[in-house]
């Protein structure tokens, strides 16, 4: 499953909400270094169910906005 998201670094309390179609992603974590992308996934990882290894950003690496893809079982 493909999901839009958009990212919000430096929040207090990281969390998953959807809007719509869009789910925003507001995460402890600054963008230096991949920190923000690791988080994220395990962020999503830990929404859905499923194991990290089963989500990766497909699109969106530098970016705000990202494509992230969720295998399920």
């Amino acid at each position: 499953m493909k999901i839009d998201v958009e990212v919000h670094t430096g929040s207090n309390k990281a969390r998953i909400e959807q809007a719509g179609s869009l789910f925003k992603a507001y995460l402890h974590s600054r963008p230096e270094k991949g920190k923000a992308n690791k988080e994220l996934i395990k962020a999503i990882s830990e929404h859905f169910g499923v194991s990290e290894s089963r989500v990766e950003i497909l699109s969106g690496l530098r970016s705000k906005r990202k494509i992230v893809n969720i295998i399920s079982i």
